[in-house]
């Protein structure tokens, strides 16, 4: 694991040149990609960190995501808006989230975990639009901390009754004792938060709009993976628990997203619908994690990968028209596809790709997600058919909206694209669609 954080301590040497950011995150992913076919069953050990497979493919999602969101923040560069230290806190994220994925002891989980989420202020707050960015950024924080402080307090009693906090040791328990469900809900509520589930979802629009497209890029593509990472490593812990209370998180997720997917049905901030979105799509990867089941966990690691390089993009996209016509309002920013007609291509792949349409992983993984919770429940068919129903519905609803019609009267002529935004797009939607031709790097 050397190989990787220490090209990350040396990179921000060069805060100072950006041009070398970029190729150096570019040269690290490529590093990271090399690693595919590896046999994941001992790898990378050392200084408490190492990998599986679950743990590669989300540090390989992090470097991708990060050298993504460099080439997408030029304008941070151009403006010269402190550039230099944005630079620094973005590959402290990068850091922080490596070890966090790629750590085998709970206690250094626990504080990389947190450790996350200072740069994501920094950069909500230092880097945002709005004067709200301030209630937003303290939002997310209270909301965070406040369901962790469980999380230390039952990793400090586990280590106390076991005697050892590393992960691959920690074995299932199985009593079913009312102290044993409170420790259950203590662990996993800062997953919960973190995913966000429905009902603990309420900082995440907020942060996602006040949030620079840095910000929202690795917030959407990254950071909300952290919980669904969280679960599928504490939850060998409470089998036998959570066998008995799997009813409730299925049953709230598939409500609460269809819940969600009417209320974006009513937004017209484009950065607040794509928001939205993240918490109807993350709450059926929840659904697959908490049946225990082969095919759920498979379904929500494609889901999380294809949801973080589909909803990026989107981000993306949205970030491209606001610099354009100074609005995330559908209202304003109707017509699109008269005013950056080569755009029209791109809002149209990365939206199908959203509503998990063929080749993209999205559709992969809702598949294996649908069949898992299924075969748990027939009952859920009517959860799952309306929210995959309202999930296109609501995608078609921003693409139409914010393509067609008369686009405003104050709007002048401009830039289509540049280069260096096609870029970014092209490289979210390559291997969100190309992946399918090979899912054995992807199917636990």
């Amino acid at each position: 694991m050397l190989k990787l954080i220490l090209p990350l301590l040396l990179l921000m040497k060069f805060s100072k040149e950006w041009c070398n950011i970029q190729l150096g995150l570019m040269v690290l992913s490529f590093m990271v990609g090399l690693n595919c076919y590896h046999n994941f069953y001992v790898y990378e050990l050392g200084f408490m960190v190492g990998m599986d497979h679950i743990s590669y493919i989300m540090v390989y999602l992090s470097v991708w995501i990060m050298f993504l969101v460099i080439l997408s923040s030029q304008k941070i560069k151009s403006m010269n808006n402190y550039y230099s230290s944005f630079l620094i806190v973005n590959l402290l994220l990068l850091l922080s989230l490596i070890i966090t994925f790629s750590s085998l002891d709970y206690l250094l989980f626990y504080i990389s975990f947190e450790m996350s989420l200072i740069p994501t202020l920094i950069l909500i707050l230092g880097w945002g639009y709005q004067p709200e960015r301030i209630q937003a950024g303290v939002y997310m924080l209270f909301y965070t901390l406040a369901f962790s402080l469980p999380l230390l307090s039952s990793l400090l009693i586990w280590f106390y009754s076991s005697g050892s906090l590393t992960i691959s040791l920690s074995q299932s328990m199985y009593t079913k004792d009312y102290f044993e469900v409170m420790w259950y809900f203590a662990t996993i509520w800062a997953f919960l938060v973190k995913l966000p589930m429905y009902m603990f979802h309420l900082w995440l629009p907020k942060a996602h709009v006040e949030a620079p497209v840095a910000g929202s890029m690795i917030l959407a593509g990254v950071l909300l993976k952290l919980g669904g990472y969280g679960l599928i490593r504490v939850l060998i812990m409470f089998q036998a628990v959570s066998k008995e209370v799997s009813w409730l998180w299925v049953s709230l997720s598939l409500i609460g997203g269809i819940y969600i997917s009417l209320l974006c049905l009513r937004q017209v901030d484009m950065k607040s619908l794509i928001a939205y979105s993240s918490v109807a799509h993350m709450g059926l990867v929840l659904c697959g994690l908490m049946i225990f089941s082969w095919w759920g966990l498979s379904g929500g690691v494609i889901v999380m990968v294809g949801h973080g390089l589909c909803s990026s993009g989107l981000f993306c996209l949205a970030n491209i028209v606001y610099e354009r016509i100074g609005s995330r309002s559908l209202l304003i920013g109707k017509g699109l596809l008269s005013f950056m007609p080569s755009m029209g291509l791109w809002w149209f792949l990365l939206s199908v790709s959203n509503m998990a349409s063929p080749p993209s992983l999205n559709l992969l993984g809702e598949i294996s997600l649908i069949i898992s919770v299924l075969s748990w429940s027939k009952l859920s068919v009517l959860g799952l058919s309306l929210l995959s129903f309202f999930s296109a519905s609501y995608t078609l609803y921003m693409y139409s909206l914010s393509q067609h019609g008369v686009f405003y009267n104050c709007l002048y002529s401009c830039c289509s694209g540049k280069v260096r935004e096609y870029l970014v797009l092209f490289l979210h939607w390559f291997p969100l669609n190309v992946m399918i031709m090979n899912t054995n790097i992807l199917m636990i």
